[in-house]
């Protein structure tokens, strides 16, 4: 299925284009064209048939249910909603202000905090494309037990006492997923629909910016570089200072990963690499400035020593197992 966007590719850079097949800007363009029409067409199909899963099952019933469990319970709750939902991390803040407003305790809030930008049906897919079932199935595993674990230690430090007083006051609004429920399949087929246009019309530039960069790092970045400075898995430092390089950046996982992939087939270590997506996705400072809106200092360096910490682990068993 996915050799059909490569050929697209083909035929517009070197075809349409008359671009050589070996050249730096041919390359890029080759990239940039594929990775374009592969991820626009995953990313409508999969928010149109999670937007009809959502017309059937509302989000607010699913968060009241999260309210009234067992902690263990509601945490693995909240990190099935969040994997389910294709927000990118500041989009996932509104809905971390619903879960606090709703008297959901904060540490099971940071765990759909983690889960909602990492894991997502769309990246999902894109990394089965990429690098296989097998890594798919290992980094969403990672991403549950990162999600799971570092909501329990960020539990452990009491950050309700650290929320600003007047997130327990906000109301979040209803969504329309309500009416959708209440109506046939013509109303919930016109919310997954919108669910498609609000979403893409949120990300689509995040997306190009990550595909574009992917296509940059393919055409031009030299192998010899690559090879030389980011590919030795053995560096320790080589994980660290990606998860760091990663913290300026803002994109969602959908975004990055066709950067991801241009480093991969450079020669970066794969763990390298997912902790670099990781922390983009999960850790970006545009997230953490709207977060400071809603809690406070103290409550998030743990959050990001947390993720700091969980990252930087993943990265290296990754690089460790598929050395």
């Amino acid at each position: 299925m996915f050799d059909w966007f490569d050929a697209l590719g083909n035929w517009v850079a070197f075809q349409l284009l008359g671009l050589g097949s070996e050249s730096q800007l041919g390359l890029a363009v080759q990239f940039f064209i594929m990775d374009t029409a592969k991820i626009f067409f995953l990313l409508v199909a999969v928010i149109y048939l999670m937007g009809l899963l959502r017309a059937y099952v509302s989000t607010e019933r699913v968060r009241q249910l999260v309210a009234g469990r067992p902690k263990w319970q509601a945490r693995s709750l909240a990190i099935t909603l969040g994997s389910v939902t294709p927000f990118c991390s500041c989009s996932s803040v509104p809905l971390f202000i619903g879960f606090v407003e709703a008297r959901i305790p904060v540490g099971i809030t940071f765990a759909f905090l983690i889960a909602s930008p990492m894991i997502n049906e769309v990246a999902v897919v894109l990394l089965i494309s990429i690098l296989g079932w097998e890594v798919a199935l290992l980094y969403v595993l990672a991403g549950l037990v990162v999600a799971y674990v570092g909501s329990i230690i960020i539990e452990w430090f009491k950050p309700e006492r650290w929320v600003e007083s007047y997130v327990w006051d906000i109301k979040m609004r209803q969504q329309q997923e309500e009416m959708a429920h209440a109506g046939g399949f013509n109303q919930r087929h016109d919310f997954a629909w919108n669910e498609v246009k609000v979403i893409v019309k949120r990300i689509w530039h995040w997306v190009f910016i990550g595909i574009a960069l992917g296509a940059v790092f393919h055409g031009y970045v030299p192998e010899e570089w690559v090879t030389a400075y980011l590919s030795d898995a053995t560096d320790w430092w080589s994980v660290p200072a990606a998860v760091l390089m990663g913290v300026p950046l803002y994109s969602n996982a959908i975004g990055v990963i066709p950067f991801i992939e241009a480093m991969i087939n450079k020669g970066v270590p794969i763990g390298t690499s997912l902790a670099l997506m990781m922390s983009i996705a999960a850790l970006s400072l545009p997230e953490l400035l709207i977060l400071r809106k809603v809690i406070k200092w103290q409550a998030l360096a743990v959050f990001v020593g947390v993720l700091t910490v969980a990252f930087i682990s993943v990265g290296y068993l990754f690089n460790y197992l598929f050395s």
